[in-house]
């Protein structure tokens, strides 16, 4: 197994506030890693390291062979970066930034034409090239953004809430990009406050809370952590509600339990869609009328509340952060 980035023991403080604590953190070379955590978790601070923008206070780190603090150079050369804040110049065209990222990469004029038209291309933007980004909708922009970070072919590449305040049918089209990239080859840091995406995109997730890992896994095993399916039904009458907690008893893998919705009743199962169509027969057969009934899966919310106690929720950088890490990614 060949790791993409591999991290040990960082440690960043900032003053007195500790950011990491010791994260640990590898990355199977062409996948998908989802970086997850609430608020101050410390999701930017890793990628900021990882991408050389800022140095650990201790612990080690590799980006595609090359340790982060003593090969700063050649980590460069092999990542890509897209940050929560746009990077592209406003005052520009679409095709007057990816030339100038071009240069900036070194490439030779013909080279930065060329890279930047294949980009424009592929990224749907070929008709919007020649007009100034004023504009471009938010997904353009992010679109834009992405093209630029994949200027010099990374094979590693950090995407930092890439879709954050987009509309739906933009997101969707960033998630099928960054599938084509990983399908490609391209290694992926992905931080998101969007758990659907994290659910779609990635085929590890780590989860992150006060600088530390706290779970990591697939989607399904973080998933499992929490329990299994549950069947959750809504009975007619609220007298109804012990008689059915007491029928339903002998489905439940675990306790039942009534929730703070009136006349909703939780019962945890193994069994599935198989006991769905037996808690509607024990319901028949006791004579309990059933307003709703569903089978529910964990989902990578119930992870959260479970592990954290916090909802998902990235965090934002002061607006010297984001200039910062604009003037470091160029």
């Amino acid at each position: 197994m060949t790791f993409a980035i591999q991290a040990h023991g960082l440690v960043k403080h900032f003053g007195e506030v500790k950011a990491l604590n010791g994260v640990d953190l590898e990355v199977e070379q062409g996948t998908v890693v989802g970086l997850l955590g609430p608020n101050g978790s410390g999701k930017t601070t890793t990628v900021r390291i990882l991408s050389t923008l800022l140095n650990a206070d201790s612990g080690t780190a590799s980006v595609g062979g090359f340790d982060v603090s003593s090969a700063s150079d050649q980590v460069r050369e092999v990542i890509g970066l897209t940050g929560q804040y746009s990077a592209v110049d406003q005052y520009l065209t679409g095709r007057e930034n990816l030339e100038l990222f071009g240069r900036l990469f070194h490439l030779s004029k013909a080279d930065a034409v060329s890279r930047a038209d294949e980009l424009l291309a592929r990224f749907e933007l070929t008709d919007a090239a020649d007009r100034g980004i004023k504009g471009y909708s938010g997904g353009m922009r992010r679109r834009l953004d992405l093209a630029a970070s994949l200027i010099g072919r990374p094979s590693v590449l950090f995407l930092d809430e890439p879709t954050t305040g987009l509309d739906p049918r933009s997101r969707q089209g960033m998630w099928e990009v960054i599938q084509g990239l990983v399908a490609e080859g391209t290694t992926v840091l992905l931080t998101t406050q969007y758990l659907e995406e994290a659910d779609k995109l990635a085929s590890r997730i780590v989860v992150l809370d006060h600088g530390s890992v706290i779970a990591q896994g697939t989607s399904n095993e973080l998933k499992s952590q929490v329990g299994g399916d549950r069947v959750e039904l809504v009975v007619n009458a609220s007298a109804d509600v012990q008689r059915a907690v007491s029928a339903l008893t002998p489905l439940a893998s675990g306790t039942v339990t009534t929730s703070d919705v009136e006349r909703r009743i939780v019962v945890p199962v193994s069994t599935g869609s198989a006991a769905l169509l037996q808690a509607v027969r024990v319901m028949d057969e006791n004579g309990i009328g059933i307003e709703d009934i569903a089978l529910r899966r964990p989902t990578l919310d119930d992870v959260f509340l479970s592990l954290t106690g916090h909802a998902a929720e990235d965090e934002t950088p002061t607006p010297t952060k984001a200039r910062r890490s604009r003037r470091g990614r160029n």
